[in-house]
C-alpha cells in the first residue's frame, strides 16, 4: 500500500495537514537534540525523508540513518535527499522496525514520524528503539493518535472517516489506502497509552505534547545515562 502511494505521499500529507506536518517535525526534532550529545541520528519508518531532512540541519547530528520497510518510499526519499544536497550526511536503508539491524547503544537520538501506528507490534518496535539508543539519548514519536475525550473527537472522526478517503480517491487515486488511515487511527493508542508503553520499555522523562486539537501528539523520552 505504501509503495502504491509513495509518489503522492508528500502532496497528500501537505494537503491533509495544511502544511503543518513540517512544523510538527521541527518541534519533534527539537525534543531529541538538546545540545548535550552529538553523533548519529536514526529515523525509523523514514518514508520519503522529511524527518531526515529536519534532523540533518542540526549541528549536533553528524549523520542520519533512515530505515523504512517500503522500497518505493525509500527510493522516493533517497531522490529527495539527493536533490536537497545532503546525500553525504544520510544513509537510507530497507529494514524492519521490529528487528533493527544495528548494534545496541548506537544512536544519539531516534525519531519515528507517523510510523508507530503502522507497526505490527508497537511495543516491540519501541523496545528496539530503546536498545539502539545510547545512554542519555532521546527518542520522539510524532503520530496521529486516538483522541480519548473532548468535543473535537467527534469532528475529527467525521473528517477522517468521510473526508480523508474522498481526498485519497481524488488526489492520490487510491481510496483504499486513505480508508486504511482513519481505520488505523480508530484502533490505535491514545497519546497517554503510548507514553505508558515508553515508560514500560525503560524510557525516562516521558512527556506528551498535543497538537492539532489533540489529534496529533509528540511523545518523547530519554534513555537513562546509567542504563
Amino acid at each position: 500500500m505504501f509503495n502504491r502511494i509513495s509518489a503522492r505521499y508528500d502532496f497528500l500529507n501537505t494537503i491533509m495537514t495544511a502544511g503543518r506536518h513540517h512544523v510538527w517535525r521541527k518541534i519533534a526534532a527539537g525534543t531529541v537534540v538538546d545540545g548535550s550529545m552529538n553523533g548519529t541520528a536514526l529515523d525509523v519508518a523514514a518514508g520519503t525523508g522529511d524527518f531526515i531532512m529536519e534532523l540533518a540541519q542540526s549541528d549536533y547530528i553528524v549523520d542520519v540513518v533512515g530505515i523504512d520497510f517500503a522500497p518505493d518510499m525509500v527510493l522516493a526519499g533517497g531522490e529527495k535527499i539527493c536533490r536537497a544536497g545532503i546525500g553525504r550526511k544520510v544513509s537510507y536503508l530497507l529494514g524492519d522496525a521490529h528487528v533493527l539491524p544495528f548494534a545496541a547503544r548506537t544512536f544519539m537520538c531516534v525519531t519515528v514520524g507517523f510510523g508507530v501506528r503502522n507497526f505490527m507490534d508497537a511495543t516491540c518496535a519501541i523496545s528496539e528503539t530503546f536498545r539502539v539508543l545510547r545512554p542519555g539519548g532521546r527518542m520522539a514519536i510524532l503520530e496521529i493518535v486516538r483522541i480519548e475525550d473532548g468535543a473535537f473527537r467527534h469532528l475529527f472522526r467525521f473528517y477522517f472517516k468521510r473526508v480523508t478517503p474522498w481526498l485519497g480517491a481524488i488526489l492520490a487515486r487510491d481510496r483504499e489506502a486513505y480508508t486504511y488511515l482513519p481505520e488505523s487511527v480508530e484502533k490505535f493508542y491514545s497519546a497517554r497509552e503510548l507514553s505508558e508503553i515508553m515508560h514500560k520499555e525503560g524510557f525516562e522523562e516521558v512527556s506528551i505534547r498535543r497538537l492539532a486539537f489533540g489529534s496529533v501528539a509528540i511523545i518523547s523520552g530519554r534513555r537513562s545515562r546509567n542504563s
